[in-house]
């Protein structure tokens, strides 16, 4: 199989230009090729997942990665998929993202001498005279014909600003400064980023003339896989002291039964042949096959020393006790009345629900269990020699913490 043919069989490629000669170039491993990170937050998150690992993929088939980091695009800001504007950013806090950025893509890329490149817009976008800017790209580009991209439409009965009409000018440009700088002949997105692509490849073509080559691919998905990285309790996150490793790997622990192939073999470098054997898999096997990827990402993102303490603290956990890594809250002498504290107490300390009058809910509703009993008296009450060693608190199936006083 090659390595074009592998992207496929993963349900990698959604669309692409040009797919004979992308084939041959990625084959080959002479494709020099960037994804776009806006560094919006000061943590990746599981929604960059994919990009990640499809770069690691392709490096690891001797084409170059270029990761470019959003500095100067981060100013404007995407209006792909948002019903409003993003919150403008400072400079400062740009830069201390593009930072955090750095550290957490050095675990999936090799930015050795010789091989992948990372690179900030800010540094070509936010020295460009504007007239100049009009007057060397502005000419290529149709109004009407921009119009019609999905980003803008989804925007326009709410109203688009003219900051963010800008983006896919400046994501063009990118594509074209990268083409000269470094070579860079693909770029790779997300299917709501296609609009944006194609004109950069044909910005490259129509300013460079027909001997300038270049091609764009998209993943599938990846829109899907952005949505990934958001869970009812927030983002998760690969910087562990947002998300730690045990509640990263809860996280991929938990995911639907009919999600957890197709995220075995996007996301994970499990042999194809291998996940095709599972593919068939059934009933508890699916449960295996939860655990299988829960461990691999983790160890992917945070070593395996790390993912074998997650490993070991979910089993513990899903065997009805509490291991040492499960997430801990230690109770507060304010919570404690007559030195014992109640379950609603406990449910809105420890986070598990954010109001008394949800935490009531949710034990009349059957919901609530404490060592793997059932709480089902809205006044039950401990003490704190009852918690001293630590009890594990649930609401439902997948929200717990071990609970201390």
């Amino acid at each position: 199989m090659t390595v074009y043919q592998e992207l496929v069989a993963r349900g990698l490629i959604a669309q692409v230009t040009d797919e004979n000669e992308i084939k041959e170039m990625i084959n080959r491993g002479e494709a020099v090729f960037y994804i776009g990170f806006d560094p919006t937050a000061d943590s990746l998150h599981v929604g960059h997942f994919m990009a990640l690992c499809l770069m690691r993929r392709l490096q690891m088939a001797g084409n170059r990665p270029i990761v470019l980091i959003g500095g100067g695009t981060a100013m404007i800001g995407d209006p792909s998929g948002r019903t409003d504007m993003r919150q403008m950013m400072t400079k400062e806090t740009i830069a201390h993202n593009v930072e955090c950025f750095k550290r957490q893509m050095s675990r999936f890329i090799d930015f050795g001498e010789g091989k992948a490149i990372l690179v900030n817009n800010a540094d070509w976008l936010l020295d460009l005279n504007y007239v100049e800017l009009l007057r060397d790209v502005g000419a290529c580009f149709s109004v009407n014909r921009m119009l019609t991209a999905e980003c803008y439409k989804q925007r326009l009965e709410r109203g688009l600003s003219f900051l963010e009409f800008n983006y896919m000018i400046m994501q063009s440009y990118d594509f074209l400064e990268l083409y000269k700088r470094y070579g860079c002949n693909m770029q790779f997105g997300g299917d709501d980023q296609w609009s944006n692509m194609l004109y950069g490849t044909e910005l490259i073509r129509r300013k460079l003339g027909k001997d300038a080559y270049a091609m764009t691919i998209t993943l599938l998905l990846n829109s899907e896989g952005k949505k990934m990285g958001k869970t009812q309790s927030g983002a998760v996150w690969l910087d562990p002291e947002k998300t730690s490793p045990f509640d990263f790997y809860q996280y991929w622990r938990n995911v639907g039964d009919d999600d957890v192939m197709k995220c075995i073999r996007m996301l994970t470098f499990l042999p194809i042949e291998e996940i095709e054997a599972m593919s068939s898999w059934q009933g508890a096997q699916l449960n295996e096959a939860k655990d299988i990827l829960a461990y691999e990402l983790t160890k992917l993102v945070h070593g395996e020393e790390e993912a074998e303490r997650a490993r070991a603290a979910s089993r513990a956990l899903f065997a009805g006790g509490a291991g040492a890594d499960v997430p801990t809250v230690t109770l507060a002498d304010s919570d404690f009345a007559d030195g014992r504290v109640d379950i609603l107490t406990m449910l809105v300390a420890s986070g598990l629900t954010p109001s008394r009058s949800e935490a009531r809910r949710a034990v009349q509703q059957g919901g609530v269990t404490l060592d793997g009993e059932k709480i089902d008296d809205i006044a039950a009450s401990f003490s704190k020699e009852e918690l001293a060693e630590g009890r594990l608190l649930r609401r439902g199936k997948k929200s717990y913490k071990k609970i201390l006083a």
